[in-house]
């Protein structure tokens, strides 16, 4: 199925498989001006978790969007591309964002939660990837590959990129939610160095902290999310990545919410598509 805006952007709506799951998970594709005229082109692809939130301000769990749509109609020197948007899994997100499994006894509950954040990465790559390939004109090579997320969604986009590093070339990292499993995470960073030509955008803002995560943190949210961008730099860093790419952004009174990444998401793209 599809939807039109003012005849100029179209949005397809496709339900993929989960491997070992009696579940189908909402994938949307939103095509560029003229996808169908100019039969002869191919295309970047951007992929994007928490599709719920990347479209529809109504869809959005805060009631904001990414402001994809308008994004793209503004800017219209970035070059045209695809967005795929895929839906986080509701009550599992924090599963299937988190690779490692991480202990909240400490914060007062004695359940673990995440832990299968590698299962739905393996599934982005190996099942939607191709399918999006096989289905539409795109652009295969990881220099024209992207990948952005938010939080736990940033999480998983910052173990994706280095996980699979020959498929995305250029990640976003919105308000990377690191603290989830910070040890795994900065030893799993260490030890899967970058390609030279791969780009890291981060972005984190001052004032981070919601309810939610202080009453895990013990109310150093803000500074948690701020050392968690920092401590994922300065390893990439360590690493060897060159300083043109990687663009840190701390941004002062910046909080936790889709209007500044739909704020910055446009300077993630002119980032990672300037050559």
């Amino acid at each position: 199925m599809a939807q039109k805006f003012n005849h100029y952007l179209k949005l397809d709506t496709h339900y993929l498989h989960l491997p070992n799951k009696q579940e189908k998970r909402r994938v949307r594709v939103l095509l560029p001006k003229d996808y169908d005229k100019d039969t002869w082109a191919t295309y970047p692809v951007v992929y994007m978790h928490d599709g719920q939130n990347v479209f529809y301000s109504k869809e959005s769990y805060s009631g904001y969007s990414w402001k994809v749509i308008p994004t793209l109609k503004k800017y219209t020197n970035l070059p045209k591309m695809i967005i795929v948007g895929i839906d986080n899994g509701g009550e599992k997100r924090l599963d299937e964002y988190g690779p490692w499994q991480t202990d909240l006894a400490k914060f007062g509950s004695s359940q673990a939660i995440g832990g299968a954040g590698m299962a739905y990465a393996e599934w982005v790559v190996d099942q939607v990837k191709p399918y999006i390939d096989s289905h539409y004109r795109t652009k295969i090579d990881p220099r024209h590959t992207l990948l952005a997320g938010s939080s736990m969604g940033g999480l998983i986009t910052a173990y994706m990129g280095s996980a699979y590093p020959d498929i995305f070339g250029s990640i976003g990292v919105f308000s990377l939610a690191s603290w989830f499993s910070q040890r795994n995470f900065i030893d799993f960073i260490s030890h899967h160095p970058l390609p030279s030509q791969n780009k890291i955008y981060i972005q984190v803002g001052t004032n981070e902290g919601d309810e939610v995560d202080a009453s895990m943190l013990d109310g150093k949210v803000n500074q948690v999310y701020i050392d968690s961008s920092l401590a994922y730099y300065q390893t990439l860093l360590r690493q060897g990545v060159e300083l043109d790419q990687i663009w840190l952004r701390i941004l002062a009174d910046e909080t936790h919410h889709e209007k500044y990444w739909a704020d910055h998401f446009m300077e993630f793209l002119f980032f990672a598509f300037n050559e």
